[in-house]
C-alpha cells in the first residue's frame, strides 16, 4: 500500500515537473523571439535601408520593378511613384528605368501613375524616365509605359493591349433549371446592373458599354500624348490587340530593343545600376526573415512536448 503510494506521489511529482519545464521552455522561446523582432529592427535601421546603399556609389542608373497585376493590393502606385521619386532626387542618379513585366489591371491607377511621371519628368528635365519591357507590358502598364521618355523592349515581348474589357458571367438560366430562387431587393432600378443571377438588361448594357468607350478614349488620349509624333496609322494600334517588341516598333510602340544593362551601358554609359524599388516595410521583412526560424523553433517545441508526455 505504502509503495503504491509512493509510486503515485513519485509520479505526480514527476508529472509537474514536465509541466513546468514545458511553460519554461514555451516563455524562453518566447522572450527569445521577441529579442529576435527587436534586434532585427535595430539592425535593419542601421544597416538595412535603401538597397542603393549595397550597390556601388557614385553615377548610377536607378530601376524600379512593375511587376505583376496593377492594383491597390499590390500597391503598385505607391512602389512606382516613391521609387522614380527617390531615385531622381539622388544627385547620382544619371537616369531612371522602369523595368515592366505586368500584362495590366486598374485603369485608375495606371492613369494616376502616367500623370506622376508626366509631372516628375517636368520637375526633373536633365534626368530622363525610360521603360524597358521584358516579357509583357499590356494595358494598364502600357497606359503608365507611354508617359515615359523612351520604351524598349525586346523583339518577343508583349506589347500594347491598348483597350478596356469588362467580365462578368450570367447564372440566371442555371438556376431556373435547378430550381433556384433569385429574391433580389433594390431601390433604384440600375443598382443590380451587371448582377449574374439576372437576366441582362439592354439598356444597362448600354451603359456599360459607354463607360468603356469613355475609359478607352482615356487610354487611347494618353497613349497619344505620351507618344507624340511616333504612332503609326495602323487602324488596329487602338483596337485591343497586342504585338510582339518586332512588330511593335514600327508602330511606334516603342522606340528601340534593349534590356535594362545594354540602356545603362549604350545610353548613359555605365554598368552601374540601383534598384530603388521600394521594399515592404521593415516589420514584414523581418518577419519573413524570421520566417524559417519560428516553423523550426515551433517544431522542436512540439518534439520536446511528445518527449515529455506521460502515457
Amino acid at each position: 500500500m505504502n509503495d503504491a503510494w509512493e509510486k503515485s506521489t513519485l509520479e505526480k511529482v514527476l508529472l509537474e515537473t514536465i509541466k513546468e519545464q514545458r511553460r519554461s521552455r514555451r516563455w524562453r522561446l518566447f522572450f527569445r523571439l521577441i529579442w529576435l523582432v527587436i534586434i532585427g529592427i535595430i539592425l535593419f535601421n542601421v544597416f538595412g535601408g535603401p538597397s542603393k546603399l549595397s550597390a556601388e556609389t557614385g553615377k548610377h542608373v536607378a530601376v524600379i520593378k512593375l511587376n505583376g497585376i496593377i492594383s491597390d493590393e499590390t500597391k503598385t502606385y505607391e512602389t512606382i511613384v516613391d521609387g522614380v521619386t527617390d531615385a531622381l532626387k539622388d544627385k547620382d542618379t544619371l537616369g531612371v528605368v522602369i523595368r515592366a513585366n505586368s500584362p495590366g489591371g486598374s485603369p485608375v491607377y495606371s492613369n494616376m501613375i502616367y500623370n506622376e511621371i508626366l509631372r516628375l519628368r517636368k520637375l526633373y528635365p536633365k534626368k530622363p524616365i525610360d521603360v524597358v519591357i521584358e516579357e509583357v507590358c499590356a494595358s494598364g502598364c502600357y497606359y503608365i509605359a507611354a508617359a515615359a521618355d523612351k520604351i524598349y523592349a525586346n523583339p518577343s515581348s508583349i506589347v500594347g493591349s491598348i483597350g478596356v474589357i469588362y467580365t462578368g458571367f450570367g447564372l440566371n438560366n442555371l438556376m431556373n433549371k435547378i430550381g433556384v430562387d433569385n429574391r433580389l431587393i433594390i431601390s433604384g432600378r440600375n443598382k443590380a446592373m451587371g448582377y449574374p443571377f439576372i437576366p441582362p438588361n439592354p439598356e444597362q448594357n448600354v451603359m456599360q458599354q459607354q463607360m468603356l468607350d469613355k475609359i478607352h478614349i482615356q487610354f487611347i488620349d494618353a497613349v497619344k500624348n505620351g507618344r507624340k509624333g511616333k504612332l503609326s496609322s495602323d487602324p488596329d494600334l487602338f483596337s485591343g490587340r497586342y504585338w510582339i517588341g518586332e512588330e511593335a516598333k514600327p508602330l511606334g510602340l516603342i522606340d528601340g530593343f534593349a534590356s535594362v544593362d545594354s540602356l545603362a551601358r549604350e545610353q548613359f554609359k555605365t554598368d552601374n545600376l540601383i534598384d530603388y524599388t521600394p521594399d515592404s516595410d521593415a516589420i514584414d521583412r523581418i518577419a519573413k526573415k524570421l520566417g524559417i526560424g519560428l516553423v523550426d523553433s515551433a517544431k522542436q517545441e512540439v518534439q520536446l512536448s511528445q518527449f515529455g508526455k506521460f502515457n
